[in-house]
């Protein structure tokens, strides 16, 4: 990972220290024998936490989000409004790779059954990018689309996490009750009927950015303990996200609305 340009961790950081100093200064020239400030009270970890999740400002990063029904990962690029999202679903007799993306309010798709390419063919859908439209996706939630940069849902958990903690340098533990805070349990549906308070863990790598979320999830009924673990990483390095030419993407075929529309 490299160093934060500009990014909201950095900014209020920088100008909390801005303020000590410039309230020190003044202090010192209007009575040299002013009575001496009290210290400042201690970071609050949560508001540490917070400061780390990924920004408008920060530049391209990628991530990965992890639960029991599977790994979801990808770019998103703050700048162009940009975000690339790579999905697998496994299944006894083929594996589906689908990837999306977004870039401002357009979307594009990519689909590859592994295993069983007779599936690809009968589908009739290619193999390179397909640009959809939005009017032909009969569901909200069928089409995915750019909204924002904290993809694993971090700020939310966060927010309702209680009892943070500090820990070794850039280490931090709390509590989260999903069940407190609904939005966030429609938010992070994939979790299932977790309740109570699960074990929240988190690192902040020293660029300032959250580097890793993990919340532990007890097993309940048949259903086995699992976790679900957001990661942000390669901040500055990872590649531009930008929409496709004519040349790089067709127009999507019925096949593929069919797809999406099921």
């Amino acid at each position: 990972m490299t160093q934060r340009t500009g990014t909201t961790a950095t900014t209020r950081r920088l100008a909390a220290v801005a303020a000590a100093l410039m309230a020190a200064t003044l202090v010192a020239g209007c009575d040299d024998e002013a009575t001496p400030q009290a210290a400042p009270p201690p970071p609050d970890p949560k508001q540490e936490l917070l400061a780390a999740v990924p920004g408008e400002q920060d530049p391209a990063f990628r991530f990965t989000t992890s639960d029991s029904s599977g790994d979801v990962s990808g770019v998103v690029d703050p700048a162009n409004r940009g975000m690339d999202i790579d999905t697998v679903t496994k299944d006894k007799d083929f594996t589906l790779e689908m990837s999306f993306r977004m870039v401002e309010s357009r979307t594009w798709m990519k689909v590859n059954f592994k295993g069983a390419k007779d599936i690809q063919k009968l589908m009739k859908l290619p193999t390179k990018w397909m640009e959809l439209d939005p009017a032909k996706i009969e569901g909200p939630d069928s089409l995915p689309t750019y909204e924002g940069t904290d993809p694993g849902n971090a700020d939310a958990i966060i927010r309702a996490a209680t009892d943070v903690q500090a820990g070794e340098p850039g280490t931090y533990t709390g509590l989260v009750d999903l069940s407190a805070v609904p939005e966030l349990a429609d938010a992070l549906a994939a979790l299932g009927d977790a309740d109570g308070q699960l074990p929240l863990s988190a690192v902040v790598g020293a660029d300032g950015n959250l580097s890793s979320l993990t919340l532990e999830i007890p097993a309940a009924g048949k259903k086995k303990a699992s976790e679900y673990v957001v990661e942000y990483y390669d901040f500055g390095t990872a590649p531009a996200v930008v929409a496709f030419t004519e040349e790089q993407a067709q127009p999507a075929p019925s096949a593929a609305y069919d797809m999406l529309n099921d």
